[in-house]
């Protein structure tokens, strides 16, 4: 039996709101940020991580590989509508359109990678987000931060202060593993005590 011609069609395209605005699918620079993501994570495999800011699903799409279970967390419906589709593909993945300090999802991880996201906190939004994210990160467990180190109108702290906030928390909660900056953008990752 031959399949119905609709079963060959391609999937359909996200839709049209979701436009990448950003141009995140277009900038080389992204693609190797992402990379350097990927080659910091300390341990090959992640039980149960939990990415905060997943934007459109690039670094998703790349996560996913290193990960039992992943849960991607994105407040803007438009972005993450782009990122379920790309992922469409890998039911490991999950995704909450979740706008954390404010709410933050159940669980315990062992890698919580937070890309961009606390740029756009305030400094009481991101006290409230340290405290979530070291109840939920497990003994042992990463947390990656990778921020762009400019500045928009809609940020309200620059990558330097998220990152340095972070590093204030070693070392009674948090461990240094590793820092790095690379252009305009810069990474840590650290190990909960």
């Amino acid at each position: 039996m031959k399949p119905s011609p609709a079963l060959l069609l391609p999937p359909p395209p996200p839709p049209q709101e979701a436009e990448d605005s950003w141009r995140f699918d277009a900038l080389g620079c992204v693609r190797s940020r992402d990379d350097v993501t990927m080659a910091s994570l300390p341990r090959a495999r992640y039980r149960s991580a939990l990415e905060i800011g997943g934007a459109i699903g690039l670094l998703t799409e790349k996560l996913q590989a290193r990960c039992d279970a992943l849960l991607s967390l994105e407040p803007s419906e438009s972005s993450q509508a782009r990122a379920i589709h790309r992922c469409r593909h890998l039911p490991h993945v999950r995704f909450e359109r979740m706008d954390v300090p404010e709410r933050y999802p159940e669980g315990t991880f062992d890698l919580t990678l937070v890309s961009e996201r606390g740029a756009y906190w305030n400094l009481r939004e991101l006290a409230i987000a340290q405290q979530c994210i070291l109840e939920h990160l497990e003994p042992g467990g990463h947390l990656v931060l990778v921020h762009w180190t400019g500045q928009t109108r809609d940020m309200r702290l620059d990558g330097h202060e998220v990152h340095d906030a972070f590093r204030q928390l070693t070392p009674k909660h948090l461990r240094h593993l590793r820092g790095e900056m690379e252009g305009t953008y810069r990474l840590d990752v650290f190990e909960r005590l």
